[in-house]
């Protein structure tokens, strides 16, 4: 394929995904975690105070906001309690002040919610564009169109490319994280220096996992030194020390640029206050000698942007160990399960994308058999393959230590904590269906190879097409399909609470004046519907006439009752049993009539 040609189609593929994205984004209400971003986005942007939300990094905060003063200039509340008080329970602080600023200040919340997901959606094209360069450079242009398709068309990429959420923005930062690292590793001068310590900083500003970088160049920086040939011990020493030496100066460029970005943004965050909620955040952290030295960090006038980004990066990895209550195959459980991630791969995306994987993988075995000589050993094998393939090698270890890490982690809320290895997956599985597609001359069966491909592509766009905008609740046919996908998992998987529009709409349209609803989202039902809205919960007992409730909510209250989640028999809705939903709001709201 010409390189004019393969371009051309990314561009036209680009646009459909931003014609996609725009088109379904501006129809989903504002998602649970999206009022504290938001809110907590403009908090730095025109408070300069970093008090909202320090479990995650500024950046894709700040851009969004930025983007919402640009186009809406809100008022922004500073005299709420939500602002003002510190207490244990300040986690729920930052949802408060999201609803004080998004729904009870004046404000156009829709407009404000809908010009703060610019800059994500942005962020996922911007990727997609570097992901089809980067591959069309090293595989070819086949490889990379195959792989942004495979990127574009992604209901995953697709529901999470929409939100004021630090995913997507952080499957960048992964991305030009290793691709960047890899040519330093080629060209370890000044410049690549520079820029690979810049890129680190960035990514550590997107999202507090990408401090998984930090092993996995670890991990790249050994195996690119034992795989180098004819080269004696000594000099293979002295490549290591010297890539190290270089490797913690381009670490050293990274937080430069992380204390440059949170500097300001600290700037009228009350130091006294600031350590206060570190202290409080902190207060159950186990690593007490770097909770420690955290404080000391924010205790020093010079060194307290550094601190509050440890403090968040300790706060995230707590997070992580502690897990957090989800629905997950009929149960309730804060454990965690090490089926949660696999099984949401396999049915939270797309069949064909399976398809194509078998086939890579059949591709890429076939050709690991041909090649190097069957007299050489496992081991010998293994390491000419990886210095002949050092870039495949490396997302092959990215994506297995992130798997590692989050398979073993108890923090199952969503498919979108994996996101990150997606473009990764993509590549490698485009670069095997590429080999397949060339590894023939035949001439019937290069045709029906390309045949095959070609309906599996258009299945995959018929089913994006068909699946819009649906695409946070999508579940493939191995899980019964969207309709039924709320049966494994929901939560982020399925239901954040971005239907509450379509609700308001079905409320409207049937001249509802009066409806119950448990909700679980970022909306806010008494500013969408008034009085019409009543709130509700099981306990209460069933309602006269409508009742709508989030999935998420009502199978968290039906679900059987597993490790670290409690629930008491009023709180297990069993007045619905035997009541079928007379109509859904979108995928993830059921509505009832009584």
């Amino acid at each position: 394929m010409k390189k004019t040609i393969a371009t051309l189609l990314a561009l036209c593929t680009g646009a459909v995904m931003f014609v996609l994205l725009l088109g379904s984004m501006k129809n989903d209400s504002a998602t649970f975690d999206e009022t504290a971003h938001i809110a907590a986005g403009f908090g730095y942007v025109t408070q300069l105070d970093y008090r909202l939300n320090p479990e995650h990094p500024p950046l894709i905060k700040a851009l969004a906001a930025l983007s919402g003063q640009l186009f809406t200039k809100p008022y922004f509340p500073t005299t709420v309690p939500s602002w003002q008080e510190y207490n244990q329970n300040r986690w729920w602080l930052q949802f408060d002040q999201g609803r004080a600023f998004l729904y009870e200040s004046g404000n156009d919340a829709d407009r404000i919610i809908f010009w703060t997901r610019i800059p994500i959606l942005l962020v996922s094209l911007l990727l997609g564009w570097i992901l089809f360069l980067w591959t069309q450079t090293h595989y070819g242009s086949r490889t990379a169109l195959l792989a942004l398709l495979l990127y574009a068309f992604s209901p995953t990429v697709l529901a999470h490319s929409r939100y004021v959420t630090t995913d997507i923005a952080a499957s960048l930062g992964f991305f030009l994280g290793l691709i960047v690292f890899l040519r330093f590793l080629e060209k370890p001068a000044a410049r690549t220096i520079l820029l690979a310590g810049l890129t680190f900083g960035a990514a550590q500003l997107l999202k507090f996992s990408l401090i998984m970088l930090i092993p996995i160049y670890g991990i790249l920086l050994i195996a690119w030194v034992y795989t180098r040939p004819n080269l004696q011990i000594r000099e293979r020493f002295g490549l290591l020390g010297n890539l190290i030496v270089k490797t913690i100066t381009l670490g050293v460029v990274g937080m430069v640029l992380v204390w440059v970005v949170y500097a300001p943004f600290v700037w009228n965050y009350p130091k006294e206050r600031q350590l206060a909620d570190a202290i409080s955040q902190l207060s159950t952290n186990s690593a007490r000698p770097l909770v420690a030295f955290d404080l000391a960090l924010i205790q020093n006038r010079f060194t307290r942007p550094l601190g509050e980004y440890f403090l968040g990066v300790l706060m995230a990895n707590q997070r992580a160990a502690g897990g957090n209550t989800a629905f997950f195959l009929g149960e309730v459980s804060s454990k965690g399960s090490r089926l949660y991630f696999p099984l949401l791969y396999i049915v939270k995306e797309s069949l064909v994308f399976h398809i194509l994987t078998i086939i890579a993988l059949f591709a890429s075995w076939r050709r690991w058999r041909a090649s190097p000589p069957a007299s050489k050993s496992s081991r010998a094998r293994i390491r000419i393959w990886t210095y002949n393939h050092f870039p495949e090698f490396s997302m092959i270890a990215l994506i297995s230590f992130y798997w590692l890490i989050s398979i073993t982690s108890p923090l199952n809320i969503g498919i979108r904590h994996v996101l990150p290895t997606f473009p990764f997956i993509y590549i490698l599985v485009a670069r095997g269906c590429s080999i397949w597609l060339s590894e023939t001359k035949r001439i019937l069966i290069t045709p029906i190879k390309y045949a095959v491909t070609s309906v599996l592509l258009l299945w995959l766009t018929i089913e994006t097409a068909i699946t819009y905008p649906h695409f946070l609740s999508y579940y493939n046919i191995l899980a019964g399909g969207t309709d039924n996908g709320y049966i494994i998992a929901t939560d982020s998987n399925y239901d954040w609470g971005q239907d509450f529009y379509r609700l308001t709409k079905f409320v409207r349209d049937n001249a509802i004046e009066h409806i119950a609803i448990d909700y679980f989202g970022g909306a806010s039902p008494a500013y969408y519907l008034g009085d019409v809205y009543e709130p509700w919960w099981s306990a209460k007992g069933p309602p006269s006439g409508w009742f709508a409730i989030s999935v998420n909510a009502l199978q968290g209250a039906r679900a059987n009752i597993g490790p670290g989640f409690s629930r008491k028999p009023e709180d297990s809705y069993e007045w619905l049993n035997g009541h079928e939903p007379v109509a859904r709001a979108g995928m993830s709201i059921f509505i009832y009539e009584f």
